[in-house]
């Protein structure tokens, strides 16, 4: 580009999407300046208390997943989510789900059997964001201004010029880089300046959200009853969800109106809900840390790019933030993006390669969108029984029908393998298809493959090495011993494309049924088949790096 830009690439907006863009990108040796509104480790809301196996996969190949599983709330606190008539109530079923310090050790649990590195942990926002922003402040090429407000952007054919100012608007100023991303949340002042349009379901619910400082909540819940980190309740006075945020003391309490309170959401009492939820009277004392009133959407930009200029997260997605996945995917979003950005900077990639991301990562938030509003849907019909509460048979026996049903409705929410594992990219210009039908998947299911665009499924070598952990910078041939592989990296090596080949003599699941499986940093199957000629080979690496 023209000039000498101050950053390779700006990243408007600090929370862990803008974070974690900042750091994988100065994994690959790209500079980056992070500008954010808030303090230096200044709190976030009390928000996204999940993170979902796929993100910590992530994770633990920046080095971080440790220091994040050790977060939260303490070792040997269950993970759990029960279902009750209320906090202090009885209780009507159970997921079980380990605490973090067995989290690679446990059986007992509907996600403990999965083929994966690194099993999904609960983790409020509050705990997370400080430490991805503590080590991006210490990454190389990493800038952070905080107090700093973005306010718009001009680009041109060699890169992006962002105005900026203080946080009160004096000291306005410029910043050059090469590309830009917007992650900067819900009103997202660069996808506003990009003309991208949010459309789908702008009202499903209204929610209050209340932090509370209680200590001696645990006091009043039995005893012979383990701990939980999410706790459902209902009853005919209320339903809400809590979640226990430091296993201390401090919890946050989501009130869901009704349609009819949703009219008028000022009327609703949020003392007498939250003493509903939590099954106590006017003695009971406790502490309002925070509060926060929000609508629950569903909402899909029709565009995630305009040139250099790109959005992720909440900037082009909104939904009902259940188990976390509105973080979640905007992660998803980011990591991709900065893969193939950092491709295209490295060198080897053409600048076509930036298409893949709208092609890959917009079909799939639609999907998870949907997914989260269905949900949401069959959780405002719980269609509570008369006898809930009962002392009796007929209370037992509603309770038994009940707790099942609320189980088996919310286990694939909290173990949701086919949101992690399932989705599969089926209109990439970067991946060679063959004509391979990628299976279908659900929020709690999904069928291991290896057709082009799935996740390549996860095993161990026979040194207990996870396949993740091998996996280069750019590609990464998946084969057995002896399989000819020489020509694809000669093909790859010329164009100065990351290559590198895993050789597997034993244990090599059934799904990997091809010669060679080519996949691709970030765990996305590109290509399979047998060993290529060379002019094959050549075509199929101008395919991958964006130039076919």
């Amino acid at each position: 580009m023209t000039g000498t830009p101050d950053a390779d690439v700006l990243i408007i907006g600090a929370g862990p999407v803008g974070l974690l863009a900042a750091l994988d990108l100065s994994s690959r040796g790209i500079s980056t300046i992070v500008v954010e509104t808030r303090e230096f480790l200044e709190p976030p809301n009390v928000k996204c208390n999940h993170v979902a196996s796929r993100t910590m996969e992530s994770l633990r190949r920046l080095g971080i997943a440790a220091e994040v599983r050790a977060a939260g709330l303490p070792a040997d606190y269950p993970q759990d989510v029960a279902f009750r008539t209320s906090l202090t109530g009885r209780e009507l079923s159970r997921i079980p789900i380990p605490a973090s310090g067995e989290r690679y050790t446990a059986t007992d649990g509907p996600d403990t059997t999965w083929a994966t590195p690194e099993p999904p942990h609960r983790i409020n926002q509050t705990f997370l964001e400080p430490i991805l922003a503590r080590r991006a402040a210490a990454a190389p090429g990493v800038t952070l201004l905080n107090r700093t407000r973005f306010h718009s952007f001009a680009q041109d054919a060699d890169g992006v010029t962002a105005t900026i100012s203080d946080l009160d608007g004096e000291n306005e100023r410029t910043l050059r880089a090469r590309y830009l991303i917007g992650a900067d949340g819900g009103r997202s002042a660069v996808r506003k300046q990009l003309g991208a349009k949010l459309s789908g379901d702008p009202v499903l619910q209204h929610v209050q959200s209340t932090c509370i400082r209680a200590p001696h909540l645990y006091g009043l819940m039995s005893a012979d009853e383990p701990r939980a980190w999410g706790y459902y309740t209902f009853n005919p006075r209320r339903v809400g969800h809590v979640y226990a945020i430091d296993g201390a003391g401090t919890f946050l309490v989501h009130t869901y109106l009704s349609p009819q309170e949703a009219q008028d959401p000022g009327s609703v009492d949020r003392d007498s809900a939250i003493r509903a939820i939590l099954g106590v009277d006017e003695s009971f004392s406790y502490e309002v840390v925070s509060k926060e009133d929000w609508v629950a959407r569903r909402l899909l930009a029709d565009r995630f790019r305009d040139g250099r200029v790109f959005i992720a997260g909440d900037a082009c997605h909104l939904w009902v933030p259940f188990a976390g996945f509105g973080m979640n995917a905007g992660i998803a979003d980011v990591l991709n993006l900065t893969w193939l950005i950092g491709a295209r900077i490295a060198g080897w990639a053409d600048e076509r390669i930036l298409d893949a991301y709208q092609a890959e990562r917009r079909p799939i938030t639609e999907q998870v969108s949907h997914f989260a509003m269905s949900h949401q849907q069959k959780l405002a019909k719980p269609g509570l029984p008369a006898a809930l509460e009962d002392d009796g048979p007929a209370g037992e026996e509603a309770r038994r029908v009940f707790g099942a049903a609320v189980h088996d409705l919310n286990e694939p929410q909290f173990a949701a393998a086919g949101l992690n594992y399932g989705y599969s990219y089926d209109a990439s210009p970067i991946i060679h298809y063959d004509g391979g039908t990628a299976p279908g998947y659900t929020m709690g299911s999904y069928t291991p493959s290896t057709v082009p665009g799935c996740r390549a499924p996860h095993f161990r070598l026979a040194d207990g090495t996870s396949l993740y952990d091998r996996l280069s910078a750019g590609y990464t041939a998946v084969c057995a011993p002896g399989v000819p592989v020489a020509v694809l990296a000669a093909a790859a090596e010329l164009r100065g494309i990351p290559f590198a080949a895993v050789e597997v003599a034993e244990g090599l699941p059934a799904e990997y049924d091809q010669p060679i499986t080519l996949v691709r940093q970030d765990q996305t199957v590109v290509w399979r088949g047998a060993a290529p000629t060379a002019p094959e080979a050549a075509a199929l690496w101008e395919l991958l790096r964006g130039a076919a």
